[in-house]
């Protein structure tokens, strides 16, 4: 039966584990003592208490964690992420550390520790914090904790400066350069990569099959990485984008001298094989950005400079985020959102002229000047002897 006693001048716990093991833990006071023994008794009752000489220890979960959920069920570059996250930087700083072990001090410390390393910046370290909490959403599951410590970590945040640093985009009149200084063989990959925003892996996945001609739109059904075929990793990447005009004639005219292939692929190498990234840098982008004298970018910039473009142009944040394949309105919003005008007198205009009716031209002496009254349709309110009456009109 669970009790507490004072032994020596020192508050002592002793309780039953559910496997039936007799235990006693000190504690400094009476306060705690009964705040632990009554956290113990939740832990037994629930089956979740391991002895602290019992408790897993962390690698042994990630390793299983890894293996078990990992491996079978996720893409190929999110497993090369994940095994990244844990031979890098988890494991070797919690490796040996008991599950029990790890709360929010401890990650908060992990956290201030890779920080000031400097090694990997904000995002990388945010990422890691991700991976950890899933493995430690698996020990819960388990039963090897009674709760996620990650739940209560408060993540790094990344300052408009720090953000606006890693979006690089190219004007109209860039491209058109970099379009210029392009070999026949690159410059409709170029081309297409800005006016559609697809990803490298979907270019170089894209088949003449997914083109539909008389929609004039792509479809993106796959995605090709480190030599193998994958579908989209998302619903949302799953997705038809429109094709300008331009670039349908362009793809036309490629399509009577693109190389043959057997896999029918609109950008294989030059013989009929899936390109490859390595090459495709060396000998076609970083030297068409060289001689069309444009800073070294990465292709990943491509895709921005299209998100860009379509922001310029005022395209609905919702279009945006549907061609771009993005999983939620937010990733588009917390990855554009500075991009996007902070101010829109026409909307405020237009606020003003559906409430009052009136419309306001620019007036050099007084600034502003209503030019004609509108009637708007709607209930007239007037003021009565008893108080205020509605009368329906249709004026």
């Amino acid at each position: 039966m669970a009790c507490i006693r004072k032994r020596r001048g020192k508050w002592v716990i002793d309780y039953y584990d559910q496997f039936g093991k007799r235990h006693w833990e000190t504690c400094k006071n009476k306060k705690e003592a009964e705040q632990r023994l009554a956290k113990r008794l939740l832990e037994v009752a629930n089956e979740s208490y391991r002895p602290e000489n019992r408790a897993k220890r962390f690698d042994e979960i990630a390793k299983e964690w890894f293996e078990t959920i990992v491996v079978p069920n996720r893409h190929p570059n999110t497993i090369r992420q994940y095994k990244t996250h844990l031979e890098k930087h988890l494991i070797p700083y919690f490796g040996s550390i008991r599950l029990t072990r790890i709360d929010v001090k401890a990650i908060e410390t992990y956290m201030a520790y890779k920080f000031r390393e400097g090694i990997i910046n904000k995002v990388t370290i945010n990422k890691t914090i991700v991976t950890l909490g899933a493995i430690l959403k698996y020990a819960v599951r388990h039963r090897y904790i009674d709760s996620n410590p990650v739940q209560n970590v408060e993540k790094y945040r990344r300052s408009p400066e720090e953000f606006e640093e890693k979006i690089h985009y190219l004007t109209p009149e860039q491209i058109r350069l970099l379009l210029d200084n392009s070999t026949d063989r690159y410059r409709i990959l170029f081309m297409t990569a800005v006016l559609t925003g697809m990803r490298e892996g979907e270019l170089f996945g894209l088949k003449w099959s997914d083109i539909d001609w008389n929609a004039n739109q792509v479809c993106v059904n796959r995605t090709f990485s480190r030599g193998r075929f994958y579908p989209p990793k998302t619903k949302a990447s799953k997705r038809r984008i429109d094709l300008p005009p331009e670039l349908v004639t362009e793809l036309k005219k490629w399509r009577l001298r693109c190389p043959k292939s057997e896999l029918d692929l609109v950008f294989p190498n030059s013989v009929g094989n899936p390109e490859n990234h390595g090459n495709m840098l060396r000998r076609g982008f970083y030297p068409a950005l060289r001689r069309a004298g444009l800073p070294r970018i990465r292709f990943h910039d491509l895709r921005h400079t299209y998100a860009s473009l379509l922001i310029q142009q005022g395209e609905h944040p919702k279009y945006i985020q549907q061609q771009m394949g993005h999983s939620s309105i937010k990733v588009t919003m917390d990855t554009y959102g500075h991009l996007m005008e902070a101010t829109n007198y026409e909307a405020a205009k237009r606020l003003g002229e559906t409430i009052f009716g009136s419309k306001m031209v620019a007036s050099g002496k007084n600034g502003f000047e209503k030019t004609q009254k509108n009637q708007v349709p709607g209930p007239r309110v007037e003021l009565g002897t008893r108080g205020f009456s509605v009368r329906c009109s249709t004026a």
